[in-house]
């Protein structure tokens, strides 16, 4: 991948136009699509206000060596998935205090104790799994330029966090509403995905 395809990359990732990016730098919009279709290349004084833009390394910019940042959002989405897993085990033995306690035992409270317990760690978790994650969607489209894809994404975890507290405390099916938070990262890669495609179309119709 060429410098050039780096930087279309990059901007199609902060979902803003030539025009937008050419008033941060101080260039002109045409600066920029030769920049983007390799017909130029950045001059040495606009390299370090590049990366600084886009927060990234010189040498991710010129070479494309990105290990940094693939292995952190490699860390993310395995931690993500880790306390996902932790926490539907909670949630399993959760229920089998109930059942063990209440059938075996008869010790129903206990049982309950134990459930209230585990319930509230397991939703505590996935409480801050959710929030953490939402603050990584954000970074992944937040500009100076672009806050209408962090207000929207904003809105819809806080919307779904409503959700799952006020369905879990109605049912008491906390082994079960943990998914909302499955389905909250999904709509959370759907609202960048049309962000990036309105991005593109608006793009082409410049051109």
């Amino acid at each position: 991948m060429t410098i050039g395809e780096r930087l279309l990359k990059l901007r199609r990732e902060k979902n803003i136009s030539q025009e937008e990016l050419a008033n941060e730098l101080d260039v002109s919009r045409q600066t920029i699509s030769k920049w983007e279709t390799d017909q130029s290349q950045p001059d040495f004084d606009k390299i370090i206000p590049l990366c600084e833009y886009f927060g990234i390394t010189s040498d991710e910019l010129l070479t494309g060596n990105s290990n940094i940042k693939e292995a952190k959002q490699e860390n993310v989405k395995s931690n993500f998935a880790r306390n996902v897993a932790i926490a539907v085990m909670m949630y399993i033995f959760a229920v089998l205090a109930i059942i063990l306690f209440a059938a075996q035992f008869d010790l129903p409270i206990v049982g309950l104790s134990i459930f209230l317990a585990l319930s509230a760690m397991a939703t505590g978790l996935l409480v801050y799994n959710g929030i953490y994650y939402s603050r990584e969607s954000e970074e992944k489209c937040s500009t100076k330029k672009d806050t209408l894809c962090k207000q929207v994404i904003g809105i819809v975890d806080t919307l779904f966090v409503t959700i799952y507290l006020i369905v879990s405390f109605a049912t008491m099916a906390w082994h079960i509403t943990w998914i909302i938070f499955l389905i909250l990262g999904v709509v959370d890669e759907i609202i960048k995905l049309l962000f990036n495609l309105k991005e593109v179309e608006k793009e082409e119709n410049n051109d």
